[in-house]
């Protein structure tokens, strides 16, 4: 039995007391926690408390409750998957990108036609209310149940500078790079990553625990004089990815010497 003697409603108290137990190893990651009546024999209140303690560390993010199954202590371990965010230029013109082939389509592709948004038409140089394809991709990882969203966005005027883009929007990215590399352009990427909660649709899609981010990741093709050409989108639950980079030093530019 723990005796409670801390300021505060009670149900704070019981939650700093199973979070000390938790810091202190004595429940340890991926552990389940004891069931709500070994909680309430333990510090001595009532259901009701347990509950809202519980709750409480859910909302910390130290808890994970899984319904049927009962309350588990989060890992603290690494994250499941390192995505290698690398592109390489392959033989005949096509570009692959190192373990790409993790990824199943958990679904058909989902083909639409959009606009730019405040956000997306920023990334790409546009304005709001720009026409866009877009292409949704719901991908999955066999080996660990890991899903992960994904999203391509095309300008129309993009599109309709390379047919083969117009006829077939829905192609794979490492596909619509060829194309666009065919068509002229010498391309390079950029790539910003920023963690940030999920919405309801997202959280469930990707089965996101409780207080946990996505991780999401906006990826642009540029082209000829640097032009935006398209967006990739990648939204991923920060408990299951780590995105990894291969990093080589840019050329410092040569300073003339005034005379």
């Amino acid at each position: 039995m723990t005796e409670i003697q801390r300021p505060g409603a009670l149900y704070q108290q019981v939650a700093a007391a199973i979070r000390e137990a938790i810091l202190s190893g004595e429940f340890a990651p991926e552990s389940l926690l004891p069931s709500e009546a070994r909680l309430m024999a333990r510090y001595e209140v009532s259901r009701p408390t347990v509950r809202n303690a519980i709750a409480a560390l859910r909302a910390e993010g130290l808890v994970d409750v899984r319904h049927g199954k009962g309350s588990f202590v989060r890992s603290d371990g690494h994250p499941t998957l390192a995505l290698d965010r690398r592109i390489q230029h392959a033989h005949g013109g096509k570009f692959v990108m190192p373990g790409g082939d993790v990824w199943d389509e958990a679904e058909e592709p989902s083909v639409h036609r959009t606009r730019t948004t405040k956000s997306t038409g920023r990334l790409l140089g546009l304005g709001e209310e720009e026409e866009l394809f877009g292409c949704d991709r719901l991908l999955s990882d066999a080996a660990t149940g890991t899903q992960a969203m994904h999203r391509t966005l095309i300008p129309f005027e993009v599109a309709e500078s390379v047919p083969a883009l117009a006829k077939d929007p829905g192609q794979q990215p490492t596909a619509v790079y060829a194309v666009l590399a065919k068509a002229g352009h010498k391309l390079w990427w950029s790539e910003t990553v920023r963690a940030r909660m999920p919405v309801p649709d997202e959280r469930a899609t990707l089965q996101v625990p409780d207080a946990t981010p996505i991780l999401h990741l906006s990826r642009i093709t540029h082209g000829t004089d640097d032009r935006p050409l398209i967006l990739e989108e990648l939204r991923i639950g920060a408990d299951r990815a780590e995105a990894a980079y291969r990093i080589t030093a840019d050329k410092q530019p040569t300073r003339r010497r005034q005379t």
